[in-house]
Formats: C-alpha cells, structure tokens, sequence
C-alpha cells in the first residue's frame, strides 16, 4: 500500500507510525545483541486493516459492546458492528479514522483525531495519541475529551502485537479470570484460573486460543524473550485492574492489551471501568514499555 509513515530512530530504536490508519504503529524495533529485530509484530505494509498492523488505539471504548449499543441518560444509543465476521461492534472507532500529525519532535510524535457521531455512534469527542521514545523504550499517551452536550461513558485501551517464539516468557499478576462462551463475551469470572491461563509467574505463551479479560491486574506486564537477552516490561499508570488476553494458537505473536474496562462493561453492574465524562472533560491512558537487556525473568 501506498501509506505515509512517520518515522522515529535513535541509536536503539525505530518506531514507524501509519497516521492514516488509525493512528497505529507500523513497527518499533529494538537493537540488541544480534542487531534490529522486532518487539511489536510489524506491519507486513499491505493489509490495510489494523489486526495487521503492530499496536493501535482502542477509543472512546475497548473490545466488544453487545445488544446493539447500551442504555445512558434514560435514553439507548445505538452502536453497530464495525468489522466483518464480527458480531458486535469492536473497539471504538477511533481506529477507523485517519489521523492528523499535530506535532513532532525528535523523539516523539502526537497525533490528533476529532470525531463527530463516526458511523452513527453517539459520541463526539476530541482525542491525542502521543508516541514518545525515551533511552530505554516507548511511552504512548491516550487522551479523549467529551465534545458532546450529553454526558457519555468512556473506555480506553492499547492493542499492542508482541512477537513471540517457544522461549518467551510473560508474567502479568492479575486476581480473577473473565469466563466466557462461544464467543469473547463474559459469561462468568473466578479466581481459579482455567489450565495455561494462569501468568502470576512466568509462563510459556503456549495453550489454546486465550481471548479473555483479566480482572485485578496490578498493571504491569513483563516479557521475557531469552533468546535475545532482553526483558520488555509494560506499565499502565493509574490502573483499573483490568486487561485482556489474546493468544493465538500456532502464531508468532500474541497480545497482552492495558484496557481501562472489562468487555462488555456497558452491561454489567456498575460499569466497571467506565468513566462517563461531561463536555470539556477528558480522560487518559498512560502506558511505558521499557526494555532491559538481560536473560532473566524477575521472580513472581
């Protein structure tokens, strides 16, 4: 594809951005002992939909909504599915949008993004996606801010790809195990994790497809590729407790995504995660990826 991408490099790091598609990541790569390789899954440069592409932005709500939209103010809004082969609508919209380049500097880029009602939605806000390289790894920075005159619940999250092989290793420290069916939807939670979804120490990525939240999540990630001597850690401040896992069988990647809300949170008692935010208020995201060059896993 013909797609415009900004690029950022240091001495360790490259990181593409494809503005146009959604705001998202082309690749960002680290070099190590065995010269540039890949942390994000890269973009393969053709395939313009996002699932192809190695992180992008999960506004104004993370993962699925059901029953065509949800009830606020007294009143239902409706959402509709917005991706093939997908029942419910997915991840907001903001990453259905193009993106404007706001400003650059040489070790970050922001992006900006209005949206008025996108595909019928109700919300209209304003967002700003910041990418920032530091010395030791990545910072993304997601804000959104209510333009509307009713007050909307909002949800934000990051959809990062990692690459992964046999030896990686993640550790995520989380209390309680959404359940569900058929499909993503939550049918159940418990504290007693199902056989290879428990990752309070470090575990293999291998197992069955997982595609399922995480509850008490103490918002920190570590991931341990040992082949390469490097350890990448991701931190979410201000953590709701709340993640999601997908792992798919068979493929070299799989994701461990920092989400404000479980699935499904705009029908569920009390909304978790969701904050519903007034005109002119905003709410952010905050995620580091930092990366350290050792064979070893912190302990449990």
């Amino acid at each position: 594809m013909d797609t415009p991408t900004i690029g950022l490099e240091t001495a360790r790091q490259r990181l593409y951005l494809l503005p146009e598609i959604g705001g998202a990541v082309a690749a960002w790569d680290w070099k190590g002992k065995d010269g540039w390789g890949a942390i994000f899954r890269p973009w393969d440069g053709k395939a313009p939909d996002l699932y192809s592409t190695a992180c992008f932005p999960l506004v104004p709500w993370s993962n699925r909504i059901t029953a065509g939209g949800f009830e606020h103010g007294g009143r239902l809004h409706a959402v509709a599915p917005n991706r093939i082969d997908e029942k419910y609508p997915i991840h907001g919209d903001g990453w259905l949008q193009p993106w404007q380049v706001a400003e650059r500097t040489d070790n970050s880029v922001r992006l900006a993004l209005e949206s008025h009602r996108f595909a019928g939605n109700p919300w209209e806000y304003a967002a700003t996606l910041t990418y920032t390289l530091h010395d030791d790894g990545l910072a993304i920075e997601l804000v959104a801010t209510h333009l509307g005159d009713e007050p909307l619940p909002y949800g934000l999250g990051l959809h990062p790809y990692f690459v992964r092989n046999a030896e990686t290793r993640l550790m995520a420290k989380t209390t309680g195990f959404y359940l569900s069916g058929d499909d993503p939807i939550p049918t159940g939670h418990t504290a007693d994790f199902p056989p290879t979804c428990d990752y309070n120490a470090p575990a293999t990525l291998d197992g069955p497809l997982i595609d399922n939240g995480y509850s008490g999540w103490d918002g920190r990630a570590v991931i341990g590729y040992p082949d390469r001597d490097l350890i990448v850690t991701m931190t979410m401040d201000d953590c709701k407790g709340y993640s999601l896992m997908y792992r798919p069988p068979g493929l070299p990647y799989f994701c461990y995504e920092p989400i404000t809300q479980p699935i499904d949170a705009f029908h569920m008692d009390g909304r978790p995660g969701l904050v519903e935010l007034g005109k002119g208020q905003s709410f952010q995201l905050r995620v580091r990826f930092s990366v350290n060059e050792t064979h070893d896993m912190p302990a449990a």
